[in-house]
């Protein structure tokens, strides 16, 4: 597919007209200029003969709109409207008069009480006179023509293929087929958007404007540019009566993801959803596509395993895009829930800057698991917690009381195992020798492996930093265990991770 894809944009007529509380003129602006930025090639501007408002908004847009930009005005098939829509877009290099009727059979006979012979005169009249009057202000002014309701034409295609053909030859260059109410299969609304592009001149552009009342508005859109459709008609964030319009984000990224040229920033996306939200006051349900704030979201245990050995690929497990494509800073977000694993676990706690090990975080997380099951989704502070009750705080049948210094390589351990306490005195190498050597004239002799000392943000205690003894043990059977201690006194922060070894290797 060689041809570029031409963004028609319907935010400040279709969208604006659906909200509670529809934008006034210097909200109208500030939407229009960030349409502009964004790289649409085409706006319809607003419908003129609705209200002076109406008519000075589109006249103020068309005003300052760029040379390249195609402004257009919606009209019906009535002089008063057409000749208000061309005044309002007198003033731009390229001015569009988009009129529209209804062709439907069951919107002519209940809506219109009209026959299609009266509705086809109609039209080809109104076209040939919106082409006249246009060309007298600009002789690059077009006419756009929509047959309303397309989408329910199948029982009458030919005819509404017979109008258009004279409505082409009185002046439109470009037909718009709209899905008006979204009621069938995407693949039939298709299959109709294909016989009229394949039946019109191929200079002709094909538009199409679905609905998304049964939530398939970018897919007909999408599938329609595949089947001859060039203009695509579509709203910022979705906005549009009902249920809405196409949504240009998804339509823009699904037609990249499919090797087409979009000639939008879709950088700014992420951005500009969030600024139409706001000034719609229509928010962005939680999962919407791309810009929700659950779009980017994990919970399953497989699909956050997925999605962390392929979280720095441009292609990931679980996503059908990178996030920096459409502007989003945030990453994929992992949620534990009673469906996650230990991956999520790992991917928080490390993500919240503590140190753990896949290995810590599969032993901690049937207990982790238990929380969510009670409380929902944890939150980080909570798996916090439980990390370091878990990690730091190792209960079993050890128990250690005290342990101190007496004099150079001379140390005491005081400590339970199980009901029976231990008091010994022991020398050794340093203070982690010293209380291994104690435990081995006790009887519990354990075999080291590895030691490190780190220093550990104090914040979850709101002291200052922490000392951190990592300490690996080999057990009886020639498994490694990784125990952790941590305190202010680096002497004690060994001893605690000995204690918390071998409670692990001994539960």
């Amino acid at each position: 597919m060689t041809r570029q894809p031409f963004f028609y944009d319907i935010t400040l007529r279709d969208g604006n007209q659906s909200l509670k509380k529809p934008w006034n003129l210097k909200e109208k602006e500030f939407i229009f200029n960030k349409l502009v930025d964004f790289g649409v090639q085409a706006v319809e501007t607003g419908f003129p003969a609705a209200s002076d408002m109406d008519f000075d908004a589109v006249r103020k847009l068309a005003e300052i709109s760029p040379e390249n930009l195609v402004i257009s005005a919606l009209a019906r098939t009535v002089e008063r409207d057409i000749i208000k829509g061309i005044e309002a877009i007198s003033f731009c290099k390229k001015p569009r008069l988009h009129t529209f009727i209804a062709m439907s059979p069951f919107n002519m006979k209940y809506v219109l009480n009209k026959s299609p012979q009266e509705v086809k005169k109609i039209a080809i009249e109104s076209v040939a006179f919106s082409k006249e009057e246009i060309l007298k202000v600009n002789k690059n002014g077009e006419i756009q023509f929509s047959v309303e309701h397309f989408g329910d034409c199948t029982e009458n295609l030919p005819f509404v293929i017979d109008t258009l053909k004279e409505v082409v030859n009185a002046g439109a260059t470009v037909i718009n087929l709209p899905n008006t109410v979204e009621r069938t299969r995407i693949k039939t609304f298709v299959d109709m958007v294909e016989q009229v592009y394949n039946a019109l001149p191929e200079d002709i552009i094909i538009a199409v404007h679905c609905h998304n009342d049964l939530g398939m508005a970018t897919a007909a859109t999408v599938e329609s540019y595949f089947a001859g459709a060039t203009q695509l008609e579509c709203c910022l964030n979705g906005l549009g009566e009902r249920a809405g319009n196409t949504n240009i984000y998804e339509v823009a990224v699904a037609l990249h993801n499919s090797g087409v040229d979009v000639p939008l920033k879709l950088n700014e996306i992420y951005e500009l959803a969030l600024t139409v939200a706001d000034m719609s006051k229509v928010e962005i349900p939680e999962k919407a596509p791309l810009i929700g704030p659950e779009a980017l979201a994990h919970r399953s245990g497989i699909h956050q395993d997925g999605a962390v050995k392929t979280k720095d690929m441009e292609k990931g497990a679980y996503r059908p895009i990178h996030p920096t494509l459409i502007g989003r800073k945030d990453d994929e977000k992992i949620g534990f829930t009673s469906q996650s694993g230990k991956t999520a676990v790992f991917e928080i706690i490390s993500g919240a800057g503590y140190p753990i090990t896949i290995q810590e975080a599969v032993r901690i997380t049937p207990v982790v698991k238990e929380a969510a099951e009670k409380a929902g989704e944890l939150p980080v502070r909570n798996m916090i917690d439980i990390y370091f009750n878990e990690v730091f705080n190792v209960k079993g049948d050890f128990r250690l009381v005290a342990f101190e210094k007496l004099a150079e390589n001379m140390f005491n351990l005081k400590f339970f195992h199980k009901t029976e306490f231990f008091d010994i005195n022991a020398q050794g190498n340093g203070p982690v020798d010293a209380c291994l050597c104690a435990l081995k004239q006790s009887g519990f002799p354990q075999k080291l492996v590895d030691y490190e000392q780190y220093a550990l943000d104090g914040e979850i205690s709101g002291s200052g930093a922490l000392a951190m003894t990592v300490i690996h043990f080999e057990d009886l059977h020639g498994n490694i265990i990784i125990a952790r201690g941590k305190d202010e006194s680096t002497l004690k922060a060994n001893v605690k991770a000995i204690f918390n070894g071998i409670n692990l290797m001994n539960k």
